[in-house]
């Protein structure tokens, strides 16, 4: 048997190739059958342009675990090689040395299989690695490589009879963990999924039952444990592509997760090479756990579900997949380096989603709003984060008020503009994100003609301040905000039924019951009689940057919870009766009481004073 010396001419290479170009262990599967699989593809071409007449139709790549032997071995009918190939793509990882090849190579990208270093990921995981091959080339004998992770090699005649290759890896002792066979499996199923050979990996008990009711019966058979669909749809043209197979083809990747809202096939070979199928999943107003649901392939070989660097980040939010062999990677496919075509594939991405949307809001609109407590959660997303994407999503994101109409935001502006427009022609939006709390504001917001949205979303807080930026006339409010008080101050002012004396009567009642407990400003004002004696308003600025910071984390114990007093002097309790009380203690006591009341309808009494309350309530009673 010929003996000689890899082409590298440092003794380095290796440790450089095992720690520095696969940060993970478990790449090395992946690497190994992807080989197989160009094997395999490069016979099927062979075929095709008529150079070799042999049958393709049953190819299969073999993994085959021996526990006892501690080898894993990858078995292919593909090309196969000759002697001569053996030694020039498996001996000749000529680099000057180990420092140029980390200088040369290291930024480059697309240099996946360049080299051979795709197969030399199998010495991460084995202490003595065995190629036995047999070319497809008539008359050509089979051949045996042996090489034990180190420069040196062994090379001669090889026992396999039949086209293709093995390769063997005798697994070390410190990666006996791919001896399990549940950990093969595992991998297998990630990284060869969509592989376009089809995958065995030895045989599976299947249990099929015949009969009915008490007569049913199993039997028991070994089938071959096939790993991968060859023909995913993606790789599909659309125009053959039912409904129900999208559907089914979303829970072969998510088995447990809910039916997707709709989904967008991408399909592009110019100006780069790209397919895909993104599916707009149901969120439930949640974001954070849905992320990372995207799986970049490359010609059907899994990458990585980090997509970050191609998928804008509201999208990330999507499930489905990518493939694209114009993607560039570095040798371990673990992350994508920046180029003029990821930047290309961003925008081509993020203007197939908002065309997606936009057609199906002008196709069926009211289909379009049935599902928007799904889809704003992206579209809020998308333009708070792109820009491109905001000019497009602008004429067709929605706002939903309380009697559950849809509006464009034009619309809404259009609808609202007369009644609620201040002083300032700031067209004032009203909303909500807690209907049943703000109840008694919503429904005084309503006798005066004001119209209230609902703004409930984790991330509605960050899109109304994004709207204010780009739409200059408009400024959205709480229904409980100090603002709603002055826009129902512009118009008219109504006549209060109490004078000025005895409305600073009235406010120094307060005053002195309420003493330094509250922070805030307290004001008379003539409201509707129909309207609370007492109402508390919130600064709507101080409250905005309270709930923000608390978004980001902050302790925000510290920060009072600032809040206005406002007197209605035209209702009865507080122009009749208050006023008319004879004991000073008992003003002081009621003012108080009424005071409690706005604070209970805010949600603001809690503990101590909650049970004060409560006590107070019952010798009212009494």
């Amino acid at each position: 048997m010929e003996k000689g010396h890899i082409s590298v001419q440092t003794e380095n290479i290796f440790p450089i190739i095992k720690q520095f170009l696969y940060s993970d262990q478990e790449i090395f599967l992946r690497e190994i059958v992807s080989n197989a699989v160009d094997a395999t593809s490069k016979l099927k071409t062979l075929v095709s342009k008529g150079e070799i007449s042999v049958d393709v139709d049953d190819l299969i790549i073999d993994i085959i675990l021996d526990e006892k032997a501690k080898t894993l071995t990858i078995s292919d009918q593909g090309i196969g090689m000759s002697e001569a190939e053996v030694k020039k793509y498996l001996n000749q990882v000529a680099f000057s040395s180990a420092t140029d090849f980390l200088k040369k190579y290291k930024d480059e990208a697309n240099i996946i299989g360049h080299f051979g270093l795709g197969f030399y990921s199998a010495f991460m995981v084995a202490d003595k690695v065995e190629v036995i091959t047999k070319s497809h080339k008539k008359s050509a004998k089979s051949v045996k490589w042996i090489c034990k992770g180190d420069p040196a090699y062994e090379i001669g005649k090889g026992d396999r009879k039949a086209r293709g290759t093995d390769i063997v890896l005798h697994i070390s002792d410190d990666s006996k963990e791919f001896l399990d066979r549940a950990r093969i499996q595992t991998l297998l199923d990630k990284y060869c999924k969509f592989l376009p050979v089809q995958i065995r990996f030895g045989t599976k008990t299947e249990t099929e039952w015949t009969g009915e009711g008490d007569d049913r019966t199993s039997v028991e058979t070994e089938v071959d444990n096939l790993i991968n669909n060859t023909n995913p749809a993606w790789k599909k043209k659309p125009a053959k592509l039912k409904d129900d197979d999208y559907k089914d083809f979303y829970k072969e990747m998510y088995p447990y997760s809910q039916t997707p809202l709709f989904w967008i096939h991408l399909n592009i070979d110019f100006p780069f090479d790209l397919t895909g199928i993104l599916y707009f999943p149901k969120l439930n107003n949640s974001m954070e756990v849905q992320k990372n649901k995207i799986q970049l392939y490359s010609n059907q070989v899994y990458v990585t579900d980090d997509v970050k660097e191609i998928v804008p980040e509201f999208l990330t939010l999507l499930h489905g997949v990518i493939d694209s062999p114009d993607i560039p990677l570095n040798v371990s496919r673990s992350y994508l380096q920046s180029d003029s075509n990821v930047k290309k594939i961003t925008s081509y991405i993020t203007k197939k989603v908002a065309e997606k949307l936009a057609k199906l809001f002008k196709k069926d609109r009211e289909e379009f709003q049935s599902k928007w407590s799904e889809v704003g959660t992206f579209v809020k997303y998308g333009m708070l984060t792109e820009q491109k994407f905001h000019d497009k999503a602008v004429k067709f994101a929605l706002l939903e008020n309380l009697n559950k109409e849809f509006f464009t935001i034009e619309e809404y502006k259009e609808k609202i503009k007369a009644a609620q427009t201040d002083k300032h022609s700031k067209i004032i939006c009203l909303y909500t994100n807690t209907p049943l709390e703000h109840h008694s504001y919503i429904e005084s917001a309503k006798s005066y003609g004001y119209d209230v949205i609902k703004f409930d979303n984790v991330i509605d807080n960050h899109f109304m301040q994004h709207l204010e930026q780009k739409e200059a006339d408009i400024t959205f409010v709480r229904v409980d905000s100090d603002t709603v008080d002055n826009l129902v101050q512009k118009e008219e002012t109504r006549e209060s039924a109490l004078g000025e004396k005895e409305q600073e009567k009235i406010k120094d009642l307060f005053e002195t019951a309420l003493g330094d407990g509250t922070s805030g400003q307290l004001d008379m004002k003539a409201l509707s009689p129909e309207d609370h004696p007492v109402l508390i308003t919130k600064p709507e600025f101080m409250r905005r940057m309270k709930e923000m910071q608390s978004m980001q984390g902050m302790d925000m114990s510290m920060m009072p919870d600032s809040h206005n007093i406002v007197v209605n002097t035209n209702h009865p309790l507080i122009a009749q009766k208050l006023l008319k009380m004879k004991s000073g203690e008992k003003k002081e006591r009621f003012a108080t009481y009424l005071y409690d009341l706005a604070r209970l309808n805010q949600n603001m009494l809690k503990g101590e004073d909650m049970s004060k309350f409560i006590e107070r309530s019952l010798e009212f009673v009494k």
